[in-house]
């Protein structure tokens, strides 16, 4: 049986114990799904801590959405988040800067690295809007990062496979490749039989109804952005079990 880990990125708390339920080895903790990850309340950091008992705990260290380039204002709130994390007992920080060309922002992930010592380290997904990947790959490396997310600069892992392959080549043992985006029970196997990658990355999410009887559906939160405000995507148990066995039952 090969060593597989099974990362399942939550949204909530809620999603958290699912995830933990459905056997992950470790959660990504998030806010702000649709901006593509957010740095969550020290509160849902805090409560998610006291309730995992067997599954790691790492948190986004994302100030907003959008680019990866990040002003002074928001690197001293990257800080004081990692502060929070660390505080709140989390095992791991998940984060990514760039500068402007599209290259690893090397001074401001060497001072987030330092604040971020004996927490396990995760670049994410800033990896797969950069200018060079394999330039990347080697700065991160030399900063010390434990792993890489990424879905090897494609939208979805699965399209990425190729480059996850000549990523996991050259990176042999010197850091962990984590693939992520758009893994799930239909195609784990073959991202893993392909790339030669052994940590994955996944939502698991499944659709859950408002139990709210009274509806105003004229009325949106988000204003511009109109979302459902009576139905919300939760990790489940049953579709984190699913996802593993689809990989770990092939042997």
């Amino acid at each position: 049986m090969e060593n597989y880990l099974f990362e399942v990125c939550a949204n909530s708390v809620e999603s958290c114990l699912a995830a933990q339920a459905g056997g992950a080895n470790r959660v990504e903790l998030c806010a702000g799904i649709p901006e593509g990850g957010t740095t969550p309340s020290y509160g849902d950091i805090a409560t998610a801590r006291e309730e995992l008992t067997t599954t790691r705990l790492h948190v986004i260290i994302r100030p907003r959405g959008g680019d990866f380039l990040y002003s002074p204002l928001e690197q001293r709130i990257m800080l004081k988040d990692i502060e929070n994390a660390r505080r709140a007992g989390a095992d791991g920080v998940v984060f990514g800067c760039l500068t402007p060309e599209g290259d690893v922002d090397l001074p401001l992930m060497e001072r987030l690295m330092e604040a971020s010592e004996g927490m396990s380290v995760t670049f994410h997904r800033a990896f797969d809007v950069c200018r060079n990947p394999m330039k990347a790959l080697e700065d991160i490396i030399a900063l010390g990062c434990n792993r890489i997310l990424t879905s090897g600069q494609q939208p979805n892992a699965e399209q990425g496979i190729p480059f996850l392959k000549e990523l996991q080549k050259k990176a042999g043992e010197r850091i962990i490749l984590l693939a992520g985006c758009g893994v799930n029970e239909k195609n784990i196997a073959r991202i893993a039989r392909e790339t030669g990658i052994h940590e994955f990355h996944f939502s698991a999410r499944e659709e859950v109804t408002s139990q709210m009887q009274y509806r105003n559906e004229a009325v949106s939160m988000g204003g511009t952005v109109h979302i459902s405000e009576y139905a919300r995507p939760v990790t489940t148990a049953n579709r984190v079990t699913r996802t593993i066995e689809a990989l770990t039952n092939l042997g």
